[in-house]
Protein backbone atom coordinates (compact mmCIF):
# COMPACT_ATOMS: atom_id res chain seq x y z
CA UNK A 1 0.00 0.00 0.00
CA UNK A 2 1.13 3.66 -0.88
CA UNK A 3 -0.86 6.71 0.42
CA UNK A 4 0.39 9.99 -0.83
CA UNK A 5 0.06 13.06 1.19
CA UNK A 6 -0.19 16.47 0.69
CA UNK A 7 2.08 19.13 2.41
CA UNK A 8 2.28 18.37 6.63
CA UNK A 9 2.58 21.71 7.73
CA UNK A 10 -0.40 22.64 10.30
CA UNK A 11 -2.54 19.48 11.35
CA UNK A 12 -0.37 16.77 10.33
CA UNK A 13 -2.15 13.69 8.26
CA UNK A 14 0.97 11.68 8.92
CA UNK A 15 0.17 9.96 12.19
CA UNK A 16 -3.70 9.38 11.44
CA UNK A 17 -2.50 7.45 8.51
CA UNK A 18 0.31 5.50 9.86
CA UNK A 19 -2.78 4.58 12.30
CA UNK A 20 -5.27 3.90 9.60
CA UNK A 21 -2.24 1.98 8.34
CA UNK A 22 -2.25 -0.31 11.38
CA UNK A 23 1.18 1.09 12.10
CA UNK A 24 2.30 0.82 15.97
CA UNK A 25 5.74 -0.20 15.69
CA UNK A 26 8.64 1.50 14.17
CA UNK A 27 8.76 3.51 10.87
CA UNK A 28 11.67 3.71 8.34
CA UNK A 29 12.24 7.72 7.30
CA UNK A 30 14.06 9.95 4.68
CA UNK A 31 14.33 13.08 5.07
CA UNK A 32 17.08 13.39 2.12
CA UNK A 33 15.24 15.64 0.14
CA UNK A 34 15.87 18.33 3.28
CA UNK A 35 19.95 17.53 1.97
CA UNK A 36 22.12 18.91 4.55
CA UNK A 37 19.19 19.29 7.03
CA UNK A 38 18.44 15.47 6.75
CA UNK A 39 17.50 14.31 10.17
CA UNK A 40 17.17 17.93 11.85
CA UNK A 41 14.25 17.54 14.58
CA UNK A 42 10.82 19.77 13.49
CA UNK A 43 11.65 18.54 9.81
CA UNK A 44 8.90 16.14 9.96
CA UNK A 45 5.85 15.97 12.43
CA UNK A 46 6.18 13.23 14.85
CA UNK A 47 4.18 10.40 13.68
CA UNK A 48 3.33 9.01 16.88
CA UNK A 49 5.83 6.00 16.71
CA UNK A 50 9.84 5.31 16.50
CA UNK A 51 11.79 6.55 13.76
CA UNK A 52 14.83 5.03 12.18
CA UNK A 53 16.03 7.84 10.26
CA UNK A 54 17.86 6.53 6.82
CA UNK A 55 19.97 9.06 6.33
CA UNK A 56 20.32 8.80 2.38
CA UNK A 57 21.91 11.86 1.54
CA UNK A 58 24.98 11.53 4.22
CA UNK A 59 25.11 7.81 2.58
CA UNK A 60 25.31 8.77 -0.79
CA UNK A 61 27.53 11.39 0.30
CA UNK A 62 29.85 9.08 1.82
CA UNK A 63 29.24 6.76 -1.34
CA UNK A 64 30.34 9.60 -3.55
CA UNK A 65 33.51 10.60 -1.29
CA UNK A 66 35.02 6.77 -1.10
CA UNK A 67 33.61 5.90 -4.87
CA UNK A 68 35.62 8.87 -7.19
CA UNK A 69 34.67 6.91 -10.30
CA UNK A 70 30.67 6.67 -9.28
CA UNK A 71 30.81 10.50 -8.33
CA UNK A 72 32.34 11.16 -11.84
CA UNK A 73 29.96 9.67 -13.68
CA UNK A 74 26.90 10.57 -11.58
CA UNK A 75 27.92 13.96 -11.85
CA UNK A 76 28.11 13.76 -15.84
CA UNK A 77 24.83 11.87 -15.69
CA UNK A 78 23.42 14.67 -13.83
CA UNK A 79 24.91 17.81 -16.42
CA UNK A 80 23.78 15.69 -19.16
CA UNK A 81 19.86 15.55 -17.68
CA UNK A 82 20.17 19.43 -16.82
CA UNK A 83 21.01 20.10 -19.99
CA UNK A 84 18.59 18.10 -21.73
CA UNK A 85 16.29 19.91 -19.35
CA UNK A 86 17.78 23.23 -20.86
CA UNK A 87 16.93 22.09 -24.42
CA UNK A 88 13.75 20.46 -23.37
CA UNK A 89 12.35 23.97 -22.13
CA UNK A 90 13.26 25.62 -25.39
CA UNK A 91 11.37 23.41 -27.22
CA UNK A 92 8.75 23.28 -25.17
CA UNK A 93 8.55 27.11 -24.70
CA UNK A 94 8.64 27.24 -28.77
CA UNK A 95 5.50 24.61 -28.81
CA UNK A 96 3.84 26.27 -26.46
CA UNK A 97 3.88 29.51 -28.04
CA UNK A 98 2.39 28.64 -31.26
CA UNK A 99 -0.13 26.83 -29.28
CA UNK A 100 -0.84 30.53 -28.04
CA UNK A 101 -0.34 32.23 -31.58
CA UNK A 102 -3.05 29.37 -33.23
CA UNK A 103 -5.47 29.70 -30.36
CA UNK A 104 -6.01 33.70 -31.33
CA UNK A 105 -6.76 32.97 -34.74
CA UNK A 106 -10.16 33.57 -36.23
CA UNK A 107 -11.44 30.03 -37.79
CA UNK A 108 -14.96 27.90 -37.82
CA UNK A 109 -15.44 26.14 -34.60
CA UNK A 110 -14.55 22.42 -35.88
CA UNK A 111 -11.06 23.99 -37.25
CA UNK A 112 -10.27 26.01 -34.06
CA UNK A 113 -11.13 22.27 -32.16
CA UNK A 114 -8.71 20.75 -34.77
CA UNK A 115 -5.69 23.23 -34.04
CA UNK A 116 -5.96 23.17 -31.13
CA UNK A 117 -5.76 19.00 -30.84
CA UNK A 118 -2.79 19.31 -32.77
CA UNK A 119 -0.93 22.40 -31.11
CA UNK A 120 -1.90 20.46 -27.59
CA UNK A 121 -0.10 17.13 -29.35
CA UNK A 122 3.09 18.76 -30.72
CA UNK A 123 3.63 20.10 -26.66
CA UNK A 124 2.55 16.06 -25.61
CA UNK A 125 4.60 14.69 -28.07
CA UNK A 126 7.85 16.64 -26.82
CA UNK A 127 6.80 15.79 -22.99
CA UNK A 128 7.10 12.29 -24.44
CA UNK A 129 10.03 12.53 -25.80
CA UNK A 130 11.93 14.02 -23.08
CA UNK A 131 10.51 11.88 -20.19
CA UNK A 132 11.62 8.72 -22.95
CA UNK A 133 14.84 10.20 -22.81
CA UNK A 134 15.74 10.86 -19.04
CA UNK A 135 14.94 6.92 -18.37
CA UNK A 136 16.98 6.14 -21.20
CA UNK A 137 19.82 7.90 -19.25
CA UNK A 138 18.91 6.60 -15.89
CA UNK A 139 19.12 2.52 -17.67
CA UNK A 140 22.44 3.75 -19.32
CA UNK A 141 23.71 4.97 -16.38
CA UNK A 142 23.09 1.70 -14.30
CA UNK A 143 24.22 -0.43 -17.05
CA UNK A 144 27.69 1.14 -17.19
CA UNK A 145 27.96 1.67 -13.81
CA UNK A 146 25.91 -1.64 -12.27
CA UNK A 147 26.07 0.65 -8.51
CA UNK A 148 24.26 -1.34 -6.46
CA UNK A 149 26.93 -3.85 -7.27
CA UNK A 150 30.04 -1.62 -6.07
CA UNK A 151 30.75 -2.29 -2.68
CA UNK A 152 30.27 0.82 -1.24
CA UNK A 153 26.90 1.17 -2.28
CA UNK A 154 26.77 -2.84 -1.35
CA UNK A 155 27.56 -1.93 2.26
CA UNK A 156 25.54 1.22 2.61
CA UNK A 157 22.62 -0.96 1.38
CA UNK A 158 22.87 -3.74 3.44
CA UNK A 159 23.36 -1.44 6.49
CA UNK A 160 20.00 0.12 5.16
CA UNK A 161 18.41 -3.57 4.66
CA UNK A 162 18.77 -4.20 8.43
CA UNK A 163 18.18 -0.70 9.81
CA UNK A 164 14.65 -0.89 7.24
CA UNK A 165 13.96 -5.04 8.62
CA UNK A 166 12.55 -3.91 12.15
CA UNK A 167 10.18 -1.50 10.28
CA UNK A 168 6.52 -1.39 10.17
CA UNK A 169 6.23 1.08 7.15
CA UNK A 170 8.84 3.38 5.23
CA UNK A 171 7.56 7.30 5.41
CA UNK A 172 9.31 9.58 2.93
CA UNK A 173 9.27 13.46 3.52
CA UNK A 174 9.20 16.43 0.52
CA UNK A 175 12.20 18.70 0.45
CA UNK A 176 14.19 19.10 -3.60
CA UNK A 177 12.50 16.58 -5.56
CA UNK A 178 15.59 16.05 -7.77
CA UNK A 179 18.09 14.90 -4.79
CA UNK A 180 15.23 12.62 -2.98
CA UNK A 181 15.17 10.87 -5.86
CA UNK A 182 18.57 10.51 -6.61
CA UNK A 183 18.82 8.77 -3.19
CA UNK A 184 15.88 7.01 -3.30
CA UNK A 185 17.06 5.23 -7.09
CA UNK A 186 20.71 4.70 -5.92
CA UNK A 187 20.01 2.55 -2.61
CA UNK A 188 17.19 0.90 -4.25
CA UNK A 189 14.80 2.13 -1.78
CA UNK A 190 11.64 1.02 -3.19
CA UNK A 191 12.76 -2.85 -2.94
CA UNK A 192 14.37 -3.00 0.01
CA UNK A 193 10.81 -1.69 1.11
CA UNK A 194 9.40 -4.94 0.04
CA UNK A 195 5.58 -4.92 1.25
CA UNK A 196 5.96 -2.57 3.63
CA UNK A 197 3.40 0.47 3.13
CA UNK A 198 5.23 3.32 2.02
CA UNK A 199 3.83 6.88 2.90
CA UNK A 200 4.98 9.82 1.33
CA UNK A 201 4.15 13.81 1.29
CA UNK A 202 4.83 16.68 -1.23
CA UNK A 203 8.24 15.90 -3.26
CA UNK A 204 8.34 12.57 -1.86
CA UNK A 205 4.95 11.58 -3.38
CA UNK A 206 6.07 13.45 -6.61
CA UNK A 207 9.33 10.98 -6.94
CA UNK A 208 6.75 7.86 -6.31
CA UNK A 209 4.99 8.65 -9.38
CA UNK A 210 6.03 8.01 -13.03
CA UNK A 211 6.91 11.32 -14.10
CA UNK A 212 7.85 14.19 -11.63
CA UNK A 213 6.09 17.12 -13.02
CA UNK A 214 6.79 21.00 -11.82
CA UNK A 215 4.38 23.90 -12.28
CA UNK A 216 3.46 27.03 -11.13
CA UNK A 217 0.84 29.13 -12.50
CA UNK A 218 2.39 32.57 -10.95
CA UNK A 219 6.46 32.01 -10.70
CA UNK A 220 8.40 34.65 -9.51
CA UNK A 221 10.04 34.35 -12.77
CA UNK A 222 9.52 32.77 -16.49
CA UNK A 223 6.20 31.61 -18.13
CA UNK A 224 3.94 29.70 -16.30
CA UNK A 225 4.67 26.91 -18.01
CA UNK A 226 4.64 23.20 -16.27
CA UNK A 227 7.36 20.68 -17.21
CA UNK A 228 8.24 17.00 -16.95
CA UNK A 229 11.58 17.09 -14.72
CA UNK A 230 12.02 12.99 -15.00
CA UNK A 231 11.19 9.67 -14.51
CA UNK A 232 9.48 8.76 -11.28
CA UNK A 233 10.18 5.59 -9.31
CA UNK A 234 6.55 4.20 -11.15
CA UNK A 235 4.98 3.07 -8.15
CA UNK A 236 2.19 5.64 -8.32
CA UNK A 237 1.28 5.17 -12.00
CA UNK A 238 -0.95 6.99 -14.16
CA UNK A 239 -0.77 9.83 -11.74
CA UNK A 240 0.58 13.31 -11.91
CA UNK A 241 0.29 15.01 -8.53
CA UNK A 242 0.22 18.29 -7.86
CA UNK A 243 1.18 19.39 -4.45
CA UNK A 244 0.40 22.71 -2.43
CA UNK A 245 -2.09 23.35 -5.04
CA UNK A 246 -3.20 27.08 -3.20
CA UNK A 247 -0.02 28.32 -3.87
CA UNK A 248 0.80 26.98 -7.54
CA UNK A 249 -2.35 26.17 -8.92
CA UNK A 250 -5.26 28.64 -10.29
CA UNK A 251 -7.88 26.45 -10.09
CA UNK A 252 -10.93 29.02 -10.66
CA UNK A 253 -9.60 29.35 -14.48
CA UNK A 254 -11.02 26.47 -16.03
CA UNK A 255 -9.18 26.51 -19.16
CA UNK A 256 -6.10 26.31 -17.46
CA UNK A 257 -7.40 23.74 -15.76
CA UNK A 258 -8.37 21.62 -19.02
CA UNK A 259 -4.99 22.43 -20.85
CA UNK A 260 -2.82 20.65 -17.64
CA UNK A 261 -5.45 17.71 -16.61
CA UNK A 262 -5.80 17.36 -21.24
CA UNK A 263 -2.03 18.22 -21.86
CA UNK A 264 -1.29 14.46 -19.03
CA UNK A 265 -4.04 12.44 -20.08
CA UNK A 266 -4.38 9.47 -19.99
CA UNK A 267 -2.65 10.30 -16.96
CA UNK A 268 -4.94 12.54 -14.35
CA UNK A 269 -3.33 14.87 -12.67
CA UNK A 270 -4.84 15.42 -8.25
CA UNK A 271 -4.26 18.48 -6.56
CA UNK A 272 -3.05 17.50 -2.97
CA UNK A 273 -3.34 20.08 -0.28
CA UNK A 274 -2.99 20.34 3.24
CA UNK A 275 -4.49 16.61 4.84
CA UNK A 276 -5.47 15.17 1.22
CA UNK A 277 -4.68 11.61 0.45
CA UNK A 278 -4.67 9.46 -2.40
CA UNK A 279 -4.09 5.18 -1.59
CA UNK A 280 -2.72 3.00 -3.77
CA UNK A 281 -2.88 -0.26 -3.90
CA UNK A 282 -1.16 -2.72 -6.30
CA UNK A 283 -0.77 -0.02 -8.79
CA UNK A 284 -4.17 1.74 -8.60
CA UNK A 285 -5.63 4.64 -6.91
CA UNK A 286 -8.37 2.79 -4.77
CA UNK A 287 -9.34 5.88 -1.94
CA UNK A 288 -8.84 9.83 -1.98
CA UNK A 289 -9.68 12.10 0.60
CA UNK A 290 -9.94 15.78 0.05
CA UNK A 291 -7.82 14.86 -2.93
CA UNK A 292 -9.07 17.34 -6.28
CA UNK A 293 -9.10 16.01 -9.44
CA UNK A 294 -8.60 18.42 -12.66
CA UNK A 295 -10.75 17.17 -15.51
CA UNK A 296 -10.03 17.90 -19.11
CA UNK A 297 -13.39 19.77 -19.41
CA UNK A 298 -11.41 22.21 -17.16
CA UNK A 299 -13.59 21.40 -13.96
CA UNK A 300 -12.23 20.11 -10.46
CA UNK A 301 -13.41 17.61 -8.98
CA UNK A 302 -13.23 18.64 -5.23
CA UNK A 303 -14.45 15.18 -3.79
CA UNK A 304 -12.37 12.85 -6.32
CA UNK A 305 -13.04 9.08 -5.82
CA UNK A 306 -10.97 6.65 -7.69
Amino acid sequence: MIVLCGAQTGEPSLPRVLSELGVTGPVALVTAGWQEREGEPGIVPDPGVAVVELALHARGEQVFADDPPLAEAYKARQLKLKLMQDFYRVRLDHAEQASRAVSVRIADAALTAEEYTASLELIRHVDREHLERCRRVHAAFDAATQPRARPMVARHVGELGAAIAPTQAIVIAGGHVAVLLNRLRLFGIAELAGSRPIVAWSAGAMALTERVVLFHEDPPHGEAISEILDAGLGLAPDLVVLPEPRLRLKLDQPERVGELAQRYAPARCIAIDHGAQIWVDGGRAIRAVSAQRLDPSGAVEAAWAP
